[in-house]
């Protein structure tokens, strides 16, 4: 049985997660089926935890939660306030704008790309230094050259405080996404909406039933579908605490759509979801599924699938950690999976893999096929390949996957282990 590991499903918070990194004690091991496009060196960004999104000319966009050249505050306390940048389709940076307190610190999700090629995210902290000493968080918008606008300021209280979360748009223009604390005396988040010109209006203050039932935590976003309902996750709360999926319909009325027990049905959510053709929703877990990671559970995937009567079951789709040493993988984070034509998922976990990369494992990319069994295509081994996948990944039309890693790369940057790389994997 493997010790179960400090990170906690309910307190998913950028500061553990830092903790945790330049915790951990990396064993450098040769690096094997993918090719780095990218790697982070502390100026250029660091800790690229996030998501990419690809435009038809082949470019990456995304973010790092540190570095960039950040001045004052983001020197001293935060190893640089985070950066969103611009790759080219070999890997070559086009433009890099670097986050610097007022406006933003740490964007932790990644951006959101519409049509006239303007991107949108969130930063955990900055902004408004009346709700906190850093801030509690922003939505920005940056123009095709990286110019940031900031759209709206947290302040901590009712509208919310700390988004990390991936941000969706409808027809209109208008943002949606969450924030994990704030927007009630309970402190437990808000899923919100911001508007074109900025202004935001809270659709659902979490915690707001007896024992949290409406759920507590939102980590990770929301997803839309064309009727304009959101479909997410909170890591906690629920019937018992272990965590929920959610609907909201258009006038911001919640039905909770499935409460995990925290055992062999997983604990924990925190990934965004996807959705298939037929509505089914799919998504992780961090824990649950066994008793391995400490008792705990090392985490699942899932899927959530509506019935004519209104009905939803989940159905546990794969177990982590059924596997020695945890080679198929540990702990999948903050998603979201995605899905090939046949059915079959792709997805990351944070740690498992090669057992020579510390005590943990430096993660995995998996694939799932619809028949249940997985694959690992890549096993991270710390060194020049990266280490501790956080995101999802993405997709081709010639099935190639890109994703990032939060760390290793060059071990020499100025955050121990490694500042992270943006990858490719050719199945």
């Amino acid at each position: 049985m493997r010790p179960k590991k400090p990170f906690s499903a309910g307190n998913p918070t950028f500061a553990i997660f830092i903790t945790l990194l330049l915790a951990l004690a990396i064993a450098p091991a040769q690096a094997q089926t993918f090719k780095v496009l990218h790697t982070f060196r502390g100026p250029n960004g660091a800790l690229p935890i996030t998501q990419l999104v690809r435009d038809a000319a082949g470019n990456f966009y995304g973010t790092t939660g540190a570095g960039g050249n950040g001045k004052g505050v983001c020197v001293s306390f935060f190893n640089g306030c985070g950066t969103a940048f611009k790759l080219n389709k070999y890997g070559k940076q086009v433009w890099l704008h670097s986050f610097n307190e007022v406006n933003g610190i740490q964007p932790m999700a990644g951006l959101l790309r519409d049509k006239e090629g303007n991107l949108y995210g969130t930063t955990v902290l900055g902004g408004d230094t009346k709700c906190f000493q850093y801030g509690c968080g922003t939505v920005f918008k940056l123009d095709p050259t990286g110019k940031e606008t900031v759209l709206h300021k947290f302040s901590g209280s009712r509208d919310g405080e700390m988004p990390e979360a991936l941000l969706v748009e409808d027809s209109a223009g208008n943002l949606y996404g969450t924030t994990y604390l704030g927007g009630s005396v309970h402190n437990a988040g808000t899923v919100f909406k911001v508007d074109d010109k900025g202004t935001e209006t809270v659709l659902h203050r979490f915690c707001s039933q007896t024992n949290c039932a409406d759920g507590r935590f939102p980590y990770s976003g929301v997803i839309i579908n064309k009727a304009g309902k959101l479909f997410g996750v909170t890591t906690s709360g629920g019937s018992i605490g272990a965590g929920e999926v959610f609907e909201l319909d258009t006038t911001g009325k919640e039905t909770v759509l499935y409460s995990f027990n925290g055992g062999s049905d997983g604990s924990g959510p925190s990934s965004v979801l996807v959705a298939d053709a037929a509505g089914n929703l799919y998504g992780t877990t961090q824990e649950g599924g066994n008793d391995q990671c400490g008792g705990s559970g090392c985490g699942v995937v899932f899927e959530v699938s509506p019935h004519s009567d209104g009905s939803w079951t989940e159905s546990v789709l794969y177990v982590f950690c059924s596997l020695s040493n945890c080679a198929d993988g540990e702990r999948p984070y903050a998603g979201p999976l995605i899905i090939d034509s046949a059915g079959n998922l792709y997805g990351t976990t944070f740690f498992g893999g090669d057992p020579a990369c510390g005590r943990t494992g430096c993660g995995v990319v998996f694939k799932l096929y619809k028949s249940g069994n997985e694959t690992v295509l890549h096993s991270f081994t710390g060194s020049a390949d990266g280490a501790y996948p956080w995101a999802g990944l993405i997709m081709d039309k010639a099935g190639n996957l890109y994703g990032a890693a939060g760390q290793g790369g060059d071990l020499s940057c100025p955050i121990q282990n490694g500042c992270g790389v943006v990858f490719k994997i050719t199945p």
